[in-house]
């Protein structure tokens, strides 16, 4: 009767845990880098998909890899999810992040393969976008400006105070911004470059869409983003034009990777491959908050996306400007020479 009884505390010290174990094993936290409009559309399907509960936080991408870096002896983030490549990269480079093989990897485009295959499996390309900028066509007419169409006209000076990007230090797209005026014009003349539009600048912004919708809303002129951020407020109803540069322009692969030390290791992979599916990456063009190229095949391309076989893109050199070493040169560079310039 004691041994009977002794089963009974067992199973029910066992029952009162169980819900404990249920929560811990049924949670992922997400680090989310897209704008919030479409992270928590995205957090939603996955918990009705799965059963299980999403913690998400949203930063932009230098944001997220400063976090993941001062937190790697006891990891908080599970998933990182989205973002320029670049920071993935070089998380990926300083073993930040966790290698893995998703089954869905045959159903994806030929760049999303290679980004994984670069970062040793390590991340993976989830969409696509091409770096420009947009202009608030009704503030350019009323000021009886000429329309800006190449990299070059951002230092014209009746352009004075009248562009908003971000700082690449916070923002991947900004990053790319900066890495693409190296491989584009050189490094001596891209960094003359940014000191002269540095003086039409009136607010570099932690978050690299934040310019998009400041065109948008007539706060600033110009706004300099990746293209599909523009597409959004263009679509909303705001007065803007997008612009793909003459000279040629840059791109990202937004990309995906597991935090190693992930507390839930197989939520994470559980996102991962979610993520990488037809049906979750047509979730923020569905609610018309994302009109990035899908990295699925599969995956429906919205019509406003831009076309990135008409767009003059750079042969950009993801290896290189991901590298931890030549991200921190050019970061430092950018602070020392251009970020100090006064007004």
């Amino acid at each position: 009767m004691r041994m009977l009884n002794g089963v009974r505390v067992i199973v029910a010290a066992a029952a009162l845990a169980a819900p404990f174990a249920a929560a811990a094993q049924g949670e992922v936290v997400v680090y989310c880098t897209v704008q919030e409009e479409w992270c928590r559309p995205m957090v939603a399907a996955f918990e009705k998909a799965t059963g299980i509960k999403v913690l998400m936080t949203r930063k932009s991408s230098g944001e997220f890899y400063a976090q993941i870096k001062a937190e790697a002896a006891n990891p908080r983030g599970d998933i990182w999810w989205g973002g320029t490549g670049d920071p993935h990269l070089q998380a990926a480079e300083e073993g930040l992040t966790e290698p893995y093989k998703s089954p869905r990897m045959g159903e994806l485009q030929d760049w999303a393969v290679r980004q994984w295959e670069s970062a040793k499996g390590r991340t993976i390309g989830v969409y696509a976008g091409a770096l420009g900028y947009s202009y608030n066509h009704d503030q350019l007419k009323k000021k009886n400006l000429a329309p800006p169409k190449c990299w070059s006209d951002l230092t014209r000076p009746e352009f004075k105070d009248e562009i908003q990007v971000a700082n690449p230090n916070s923002s991947g797209t900004s990053y790319t911004m900066l890495a693409t005026f190296v491989q584009l014009m050189g490094e001596d003349k891209a960094f003359a470059f940014m000191k002269s539009m540095h003086r039409n600048v009136n607010q570099y912004t932690k978050s690299g869409a934040a310019p998009a919708r400041a065109a948008a809303t007539g706060e600033s002129l110009i706004g300099i983003t990746f293209q599909h951020d523009a597409v959004v407020q263009a679509i909303g109803g705001a007065p803007v034009t997008i612009v793909s540069p003459c000279e040629g322009t840059g791109y990202e692969i937004g990309s995906m990777s597991i935090i190693k030390g992930a507390k839930n290791m197989e939520n994470a992979k559980k996102w991962y491959d979610w993520a990488l599916s037809p049906e979750a990456q047509a979730v923020g063009s569905q609610l018309k908050v994302s009109y990035q190229v899908p990295s699925n095949k599969s995956a429906p391309v919205p019509p406003q996306a831009p076309k990135l076989s008409e767009i003059k893109l750079i042969n950009y050199d993801f290896a290189k400007y991901g590298s931890s070493a030549e991200r921190k040169r050019l970061l430092g560079k950018w602070d020392a020479e251009i970020s100090t310039l006064p007004k």
